[in-house]
């Protein structure tokens, strides 16, 4: 595996060795030894997997303290545009985010350690994504900010993403700010 730092602290992007033959591809997704040689010494507690159509944009989500999550992130099927957005307050890279996509073909993974906002934008039918989580989810704690928030500047590949009702009504990032720490 070849573990790849990004413009973000902490966030790890990470390519698999992949072994190729006439039957197929065969690659390790975790390796908690490899991983823990690279700094990323996290408990998975909880796996999940999402199914979604072409166009929708699920996020910009995390939870509250104390039930923040870091996650491990790829996808199995199709194609995302992934994108992490840094709120820690503490750090240089405040406000600042991260997008690279992440697909079946290129088999990419993605570590998010706890501190960041997560969405991703899927570019394909049918795609599969699947994180594993260091925390459990804590319904009263999760929260977000707006996709679209023209402080953050994200550059989706996608005009008119469908969202949900809840993602809708997120905060903007001037209102995430404002909160107390």
């Amino acid at each position: 595996m070849k573990f790849i730092e990004t413009p973000l602290e902490g966030l790890i992007l990470i390519e698999p060795k992949i072994f190729r033959d006439d039957r197929g591809y065969f690659f390790e997704s975790f390796n908690s030894a490899l991983f823990s040689e690279y700094g990323i010494t996290a408990e998975f507690v909880q796996d999940n997997q999402s199914m979604s159509h072409r166009g929708v944009l699920r996020g910009l989500h995390f939870q509250n303290p104390p039930h923040e999550q870091g996650k491990l992130i790829r996808v199995s099927r199709g194609a995302v545009l992934d994108v992490t957005v840094d709120i820690r307050k503490n750090s240089s890279t405040f406000g600042q985010y991260y997008s690279v996509e992440l697909s079946e073909s290129n088999l990419k993974m993605l570590w998010i350690p706890p501190g960041f906002a997560h969405g991703f934008l899927t570019l394909e039918d049918h795609t599969l994504f699947l994180y594993k989580c260091t925390g459990l989810y804590n319904k009263s704690a999760e929260s977000g900010i707006r996709y679209d928030d023209p402080d953050l500047g994200i550059q989706w590949k996608e005009k008119n993403p469908v969202l949900s009702g809840k993602d809708l009504d997120l905060p903007s990032w001037k209102e995430y700010i404002r909160l107390p720490s």
